[in-house]
């Protein structure tokens, strides 16, 4: 698969993405970030955690475990603004993954992430990933995820209690899913 342009954006794999750009993502959203990840290795927000990183990321693209991509707008080359992914990829009756996403607190509110995630979900619903299903979950009180998921089509499944280790505590979680109405059983 290739990096994916949408009108405003562009989506790069692990491996066409600039180290330095995701760490200073990462850095710019630390504290934005805090309230809704687990907690994060360290020195994840630097250039040297990345350049490791980074290859580890590709390779998990290129086996089909993890696909995450990085995103830039067309405006903005070279300037990381958000991430999504499609992890924890299970096969065989399943056909399933975890979808998430964050964005940089400077572009909230502008459908940039709903632009980039519906691209996502095309992917990982089209014949290069081809699942059955996504799911995502999100802490009750965030609404624009929450917001964000009802608008791409997750549906509820139900609250997971203490789902998640999240600034100091086990945080519950809205568990949502969507289903791709398109699927077909991968040919062997």
């Amino acid at each position: 698969m290739t990096e994916y342009a949408c009108a405003r954006l562009r989506l790069r794999r692990p491996d066409q993405v600039n180290p330095a750009a995701v760490a200073r993502f990462l850095a710019r959203n630390t504290t934005h970030f805090a309230p809704w990840d687990p907690p994060r290795p360290a020195g994840l927000a630097t250039l040297e955690y990345q350049r490791e990183s980074l290859p580890l990321q590709a390779e998990a693209f290129a086996q089909g475990s993890c696909y995450r991509w990085y995103v830039e707008r067309l405006d903005a080359p070279g300037v990381v603004m958000a991430k999504l992914e499609v992890s924890g990829v299970s096969r065989g009756p399943h056909q399933s993954a975890f979808f998430g996403f964050a964005i940089d607190h400077a572009h909230e509110g502008q459908g940039l992430m709903r632009e980039a995630a519906e691209a996502v979900i095309a992917a990982a619903f089209g014949p290069a990933i081809q699942l059955h299903r996504l799911q995502a979950a999100h802490q009750p009180q965030n609404q624009r995820s929450a917001g964000l998921l009802q608008r791409l089509g997750f549906t509820p499944i139900g609250l997971a209690r203490g789902y998640l280790f999240i600034n100091g505590e086990w945080r519950d979680h809205q568990l949502v899913e969507r289903l791709n109405p398109s699927f077909a059983w991968p040919a062997t």
